[in-house]
């Protein structure tokens, strides 16, 4: 029979330890043992322990001198100290430098069994964290965009493809998708990416203004124009020019756009000289293009110029096995910003933003989670920290909800068909929702003979 985990158990004592070895391993678990730190160091590199459970006071290497030299030989084990009474100062200590819990002798074996329970099951996270920010690299070379969705994924495929290309790409999805990030990653996977990306927001300026930005002028060319000034075509040559919601370019705007894209030559505006340029030009829209050709308020000639290749950016809505690995890049990101320690979400957060529908898109949600950060008075975020817009009506951080049921495993199996439910089948969102793995999942959905919840999608196997 498979073992439910490793514990290596290190203990100075040699009746406590052969004691707790064998009780553990009647509860299903495959056990080592260690007589002091020093040999507990040769058990780690060997038997590579989800779970350490160590004496606190031991002759020559103590539990927290393990812990520190333990952490250069793994960082998915979990480590819980045990200590007499009169040691408990030295337990906080411990909890300071890394263990996630501390048991205090003699041993309630109750207790004992609850934390192994979940020092393991923490384990089992951090293993799976890591698996996933392999598999995000593998698939992700830009590193910042975290797409696990197979549409945003053959999406950057298609980004990758086209970058080495000279073509023009047009870059379409609902705003705060991530274009400009999108854009980003073909100048930087492109012969281009020692030369400049010169970003331009088509929307933002009035006409004439947009026309100095894109072109440049001479000096005297119109009031304010005290000098010569460079456009982002010029900045751009030998480059890349992005120019985001490029639907908004003006009629007249337009012509002179297209006549840079068919003739690399333009003028400044006030002046006479043609002035020569190598830019590949990399637009975006949220809005329909083709339908602005048919409205007559965009020319069709530019848009087939633009439109060489098209990259369709999905909005967050159905690519939502995305949340959870966006909503963790977004925590770790603002909480070093903003110099919080902030270890994670509760799993009534992770549940709320799975229902949320996301109108605002990526965007939408790195400013909940940055508030949210911000807000944080407690070592994860709760529900507390998120605005009332995505907190579950009659929800409180401080009040879970209550489940009826008379057991544990009926509780389990309540919460595991529920969260497979709101997770549209998702084995792995279901997972990263409960803190537990897609394989035990599968395993609990086999033991409850078929009773899987009805719904859009059926379970689905992403671990396959």
């Amino acid at each position: 029979m498979r073992s439910r985990g490793r514990i290596l158990i290190v203990d100075d004592e040699a009746n406590a330890r052969a004691a707790l070895s064998e009780i553990l391993r009647e509860e299903g678990y495959a056990t080592e043992v260690a007589a002091d730190g020093f040999k507990a160091l040769g058990k780690i590199e060997e038997f590579s322990p989800d779970v350490v459970l160590t004496d606190l006071k031991m002759p020559g290497l103590d539990g927290i001198g393990l812990m520190q030299k333990a952490r250069e030989l793994t960082q998915h084990a979990t480590f819980v100290v045990m200590t007499a009474f009169g040691t408990i100062p030295n337990a906080v200590e411990a909890l300071q430098k890394g263990a996630y819990q501390y048991l205090t002798k003699p041993l309630d074996f109750p207790q004992l069994a609850l934390v192994v329970e979940r020092a393991l099951e923490r384990s089992r996270l951090i293993s799976e964290n890591a698996r996933l920010k392999d598999k995000l690299r593998d698939k992700n070379p830009s590193g910042e965009i975290v797409a696990t969705d197979p549409k945003m994924l053959e999406a950057l495929r298609l980004a990758e493809q086209v970058a080495t290309s000279k073509a023009t790409v047009l870059v379409v999805g609902e705003t705060g998708t991530g274009k400009e990030l999108v854009a980003e990653l073909i100048h930087r996977e492109s012969p281009r990416k020692n030369k400049p990306l010169v970003r331009l927001n088509c929307a933002a300026l009035s006409e004439s203004l947009l026309e100095s930005e894109l072109f440049g002028h001479e000096r005297g060319a119109f009031t304010g124009a005290v000098g010569k000034r460079e456009g982002r075509f010029e900045q751009a040559n030998g480059g890349t020019l992005f120019l985001d919601e490029v639907s908004e370019i003006p009629m007249p705007i337009q012509v002179k756009l297209l006549r840079v894209l068919q003739e690399r030559t333009f003028e400044r505006v006030g002046g006479n000289e043609s002035i020569q340029v190598d830019v590949r030009i990399v637009s975006a829209s949220n809005r329909d293009l083709l339908q602005r050709v048919k409205d007559g308020q965009f020319r069709e000639d530019l848009y087939y110029r633009l439109n060489v290749v098209t990259i369709q950016i999905p909005p967050l809505r159905d690519r939502q096995s995305d949340i959870a690995p966006l909503a963790s890049f977004f925590l770790a990101r603002y909480a070093d910003e903003n110099g919080k320690r902030v270890e994670g979400m509760t799993d009534e957060v992770l549940t709320a933003l799975c229902a949320h529908t996301w109108p605002g898109n990526v965007r939408e949600l790195e400013n909940v989670i940055e508030r949210a950060v911000v807000l944080c008075d407690a070592p994860k975020l709760e529900l507390r920290h998120l605005p009332s817009t995505l907190t579950p009506r009659g929800a409180s951080a401080d009040e879970p909800p209550r489940i009826p049921g008379a057991t544990i495993q009926e509780l389990e199996r309540y919460a595991i068909l529920k969260t497979l439910e709101a997770c549209r089948g998702s084995t792995s969102r279901a997972a990263a929702v409960l803190g537990i793995s897609p394989r035990k999942i599968q395993y609990k959905l086999r033991e409850y003979s078929g009773e899987v919840p009805a719904g859009p999608a059926s379970i689905r196997d992403d671990e396959a």
